[in-house]
């Protein structure tokens, strides 16, 4: 890759301790084994070339000294890491970035200093790393002492050890100083072995001014005075675990705490003023651990489990271990200000990091290529937890929507296998996406539908308990899946068979022998996902697969070159009117039949979508589900209505249906009565709309418009401005009035004006009904005064879920001044943190009044931009594929052009960039095909 060829091409920046710097030299390998290495360091050059470290030198503990000083905004620190030494070498090469490193030493096991002078310490920026060279050779088969000091500045941003704030009430502005590690930034607060593989134990000690607490990822075993006031934690000896997992945070902050059935104690921290927003999280807290431990059947092995919300945070939360680090909106929930939608997020949100602290903590990912792994799993695991733990939650109809965003970006031609090659800090951050995270968890739930419930779960115990406090790759799993091991291991006692009990990665399923590894390749190695085209032939089903493309149309000259050496081994499922029966199948052929007899009058595939694969039903088959939605659509399961909606829109875009036989699917909604399916067919219109509304296209906006209330009209009129009824009831009610409002739908308007008027009459004391705040504050937003009262709220607000609705709102202005504003506001920082930067960006862009204004915006200030995130980001990714997600005209394509070309070098670097030009491309070709498809469409309902 480009930027690799960069990193090796340029020159090492090379700095000693004790000494002026010498010249640049190009790096040169270890010294051999038994050379005498030499004294002067002038000559001395770095000895290492690569971006992985050496695996020569494996790290056993460190003793991690730190002292933070919140006034200066600075720490300095010592770290002791004793070392195995594996091969003799003169050189320790490590990961620092960022660290000022004042004096460096090697002892041996009697801690007897190596040598008496300075050692000379070298950097290699671009690497991050840094070379400590020994005089003396440190031999094969012994462990030594690598002593560091070191110190820097609290990290601005959202990486390393950073500060972070926040106000009082009375307006004080007060820090705190917390750690966000993952992927590859622990090295930014102490030197370390920063690589998923070198797991190890840790002892830290903090020092601390009075007035504040330290946390850590174990409990604190005693305080002692140290001199000028100064109190220092010393923290017990965590277990052996990866640098990423390290965290340690200095604050004022209060707690509430509990304590599980097994006897681990659980507190929530929150700043003073936010400590009542706590209980929550710490009742699901507390549930989430009783229930993984039963689940996984190994106990959670701390002592503690402390979970604290951090004012500036990026992500949604770190599974740090003993020490999760949340959003406030992912971990305080306020009832008069949190909606239905809030509480899931913050329930699913603990349920993912404390999932962690058994996948990814617990059992790690050898590299970064793996971290589906870690991610795959704990997105997976939020819906198994809580649905188990908060069953009316009603969390399994959310399992669809994720499977439904993974097939979004999976059917791109940028989309990328889930287990990719990534080196560079860079590449690492990229691999926190879409097919990590909701592709993993879809394929995972695919799998147990697949081996059962109780064969998932029994595998996945193995898996645990074999790769306890280690590392592991995605063949360990399929060999825990299949229960397969080598004859050592079941010697041994481990958790397995022998082949002779369980043939290699073989399952008995459907008559059919299984090799699990085999069937898993095509899925986690290869990227994209499959279109199952289903027609039916007498008493035969055949069936065809291909890549599911929504860029490129069967009949354009690249389509078979995208095609090529594209194969999946799908468990195909279906039911019949023939029987309540599902059937199964596994395909893992480019042709397939399947007998289903001649008198089956329908058939749908993929039974409510535990599959990972989209189905055309060709040859008049959609009308067939049309006829049967219309008929008798309880027939099918609300998974499988929801899917049936979700595959025709997509199978429009991609060119395989025309629009009005999607449209025609979804006339049937009036006769529905679950809410799931009665939001993907809204959603599907909404998306339309939302891009529509930003092209000149006034008569088939007004139209569209139109349809949408009038067809809906009766479930609009139903909603209630409350927060009564079932979860999904809520759901549905927060989406239907925002579009109606958003619609211009006049009794909708009428009744959130009056609502807001209420409001802004009491001075903001008055608690709206959490559902439909939002909804309410976006239309109060369209005046001058009720913007202002908003944006002062939100100035003053000590609730981060209000926080998030008034900002909405704030976005919703027609007033493209006040837009321009609140883009200004984030960049500097103060009003607007920078950590909700990103999504004001996107927020803006989804006004159709913004959508220019936000991509103008971050073309301007780009490098600022870059800089406040890190290139390779969420933020960034989040600010580049938002900007760009609704323009549609070949202009705007070559406009995005342009400007990537203009940011060639980091363009270059990011996968965001082509996702943007697939997506744009995507919008021209749907709006060349559909557009006058759905003007007709539309003249004819009228």
């Amino acid at each position: 890759m480009a930027l690799l060829g960069l990193l090796v091409l340029s020159l090492f920046h090379v700095s000693l301790v004790g000494s002026h710097p010498s010249s640049q030299h190009a790096s040169s390998p270890p010294q051999p084994a038994g050379e005498q290495s030499p004294e002067g360091s002038d000559n001395l050059s770095f000895p290492w070339s690569r971006l992985r470290l050496p695996r020569y030198i494996i790290p056993l503990h460190y003793d991690l000294h730190l002292h933070p000083n919140l006034t200066s905004l600075s720490f300095t620190g010592t770290v002791q890491i004793q070392i195995d030494v594996q091969n003799n070498t003169n050189w320790v090469v490590l990961h620092s970035k960022g660290l000022k490193i004042s004096k460096a030493t090697i002892l041996d096991q009697n801690l007897t200093h190596l040598s008496d002078k300075v050692l000379p310490v070298l950097h290699h920026p671009s690497h991050e790393q840094i070379g400590i060279f020994s005089p003396r050779v440190l031999s094969s088969g012994r462990k030594y002492f690598l002593c560091i000091e070191f110190g820097a500045e609290l990290a601005e941003g959202f990486y390393g050890f950073y500060k972070s704030t926040y106000r009082t009430s009375t307006g004080e502005t007060r820090t705190l100083a917390s750690t966000h590690f993952e992927p590859t930034s622990a090295r930014m607060a102490f030197p370390c072995f920063d690589e998923p593989s070198f797991k190890a134990n840790f002892t830290i000690r903090i020092k601390r001014n009075p007035e504040f607490i330290s946390l850590s990822n174990m409990p604190i075993v005693k305080t002692v005075a140290v001199g000028d006031g100064l109190l220092e934690d010393q923290f017990d000896v965590s277990v052996k675990m990866s640098t990423y997992l390290v965290a340690f945070v200095i604050c004022d902050f209060k707690s509430v705490t509990a304590t599980t059935s097994s006897g681990v104690q659980v507190s929530i921290y929150a700043s003073p003023e936010k400590w009542q927003q706590t209980s929550y999280a710490l009742e699901v807290a507390v549930k989430m651990l009783d229930f993984y431990d039963e689940y996984f059947n190994i106990h959670y092995p701390l002592p503690k489990q402390d979970l604290i919300a951090i004012p500036d945070f990026e992500s949604g939360a770190m599974e740090n271990w003993g020490l999760t680090t949340y959003r406030e909106t992912s971990l305080l929930y306020d009832p008069l200000t949190s909606s239905i939608s809030d509480k899931l997020w913050i329930t699913m949100v603990i349920g993912h990091e404390l999932a962690h602290q058994w996948f990814g903590n617990l059992v790690t990912m050898e590299w970064w290529n793996d971290i589906w792994l870690n991610e795959g799993f704990a997105r997976y695991m939020e819906y198994i937890s809580v649905e188990a733990t908060y069953p009316d939650l009603k969390v399994e109809e959310y399992l669809l929507h994720t499977c439904f965003a993974a097939v979004g970006s999976d059917s791109l031609n940028s989309s990328r296998p889930i287990s990719s090659p990534a080196e560079n800090p860079t590449q690492i951050k990229q691999m926190f996406d879409t097919a990590s995270y909701d592709k993993g968890a879809c394929v995972l739930h695919m799998l147990r539908h697949f081996l059962t419930d109780d064969v998932f779960q029994r595998g996945i115990v193995r898996y645990l308990r074999k790769y306890s406090y280690k590392n592991a790759l995605n063949q360990d799993l399929w060999d825990s899946l299949a229960n397969t091991c080598s004859e050592e291991d079941f010697i041994s006692g481990k958790h397995c068979y022998t082949s002779s009990q369980a043939s290699k990665n073989a399952y008995l399923f459907a008559g059919e022998h299984l090799d699990l590894t085999a069937m898993m390749n095509t899925w986690i190695l290869q990227k994209g996902i499959p279109l199952v085209t289903v027609t039916r032939k007498g008493a035969l089903l055949l069936l065809r697969q291909d890549r599911f493309l929504r860029t490129v149309l069967p009949s354009d000259p690249l389509w078979s070159s995208l095609q090529k050496g594209f194969l999946w081994h799908i468990p195909l499922t279906y039911k019949t009117d023939a029987s309540n029966t599902i059937h199964r199948h596994l395909m893992t052929t480019q042709t397939d039949s399947i007998h289903i007899g001649e008198e089956v009058s329908w058939v749908k595939v993929n039974t409510d979508m535990t599959g990972y694969y989209v189905v055309h039903y060709e040859d008049g088959g959609w009308d067939k589900m049309t006829k049967l939605l219309r008929q008798n659509h309880t027939a099918l399961s609300y998974k499988d209505r929801t899917q049936l909606i979700h595959n025709a829109f997509q199978l429009v875009t991609a060119g395989h249906l025309s629009l009005d036989k999607g449209l025609d699917l979804i006339g049937y909604l009036q006769l529905e009565t679950h809410n799931v399916p009665l939001l993907q067919g809204l959603g599907s219109l909404q998306a339309f709309y939302h891009m529509i509304e930003k092209r000149n296209e006034i008569d088939v906006t007004r139209k569209l418009r139109m349809h949408i209330l009038r067809f809906f009209r009766a479930v609009i009129d139903q909603q209630t401005w409350s927060d009564g009824g079932s979860v999904s009831e809520r759901r549905l009610r927060s989406e239907l009035l925002s579009l109606a409002c958003h619609l211009d739908d006049p009794p909708c308007l009428e009744r959130a004006r009056q609502s807001f008027k209420h409001w802004l009459q009491s001075k903001g004391t008055l608690n709206l009904p959490t559902d439909v705040a939002e909804t309410v504050f976006s239309v109060g937003a369209q005046e001058d005064h009720g913007w202002a009262s908003l944006l002062h709220t939100y100035n003053i607000s000590s609730s981060a879920a209000q926080k998030g609705k008034i900002l909405f709102a704030l976005t919703c202005s027609r007033d493209t001044n006040k837009l321009h504003r609140l883009l200004e506001l984030g960049l500097e920082g103060k009003v607007i943190r920078t950590q909700d930067l990103s999504s004001l960006i996107f927020m803006v862009a989804r006004n159709p009044q913004g959508h220019r204004l936000a991509w103008n915006f971050v073309k301007k200030n780009w490098d600022t931009l870059v800089q406040r995130f890190q290139l390779g980001s969420f933020g960034i990714r989040s600010i580049i594929i938002g900007t760009t997600g609704h323009f549609s005209s070949p202009e705007e394509l070559a406009e995005v052009q342009l400007f990537f070309e203009s940011i060639k070098e980091q363009a270059s670097q990011l996968r965001a960039t082509q996702v943007a030009l697939d997506n744009v491309q995507k919008n021209v070709r749907w709006f060349q095909r559909n557009l006058e498809t759905l003007r007709n469409w539309l003249n004819q309902q009228m």
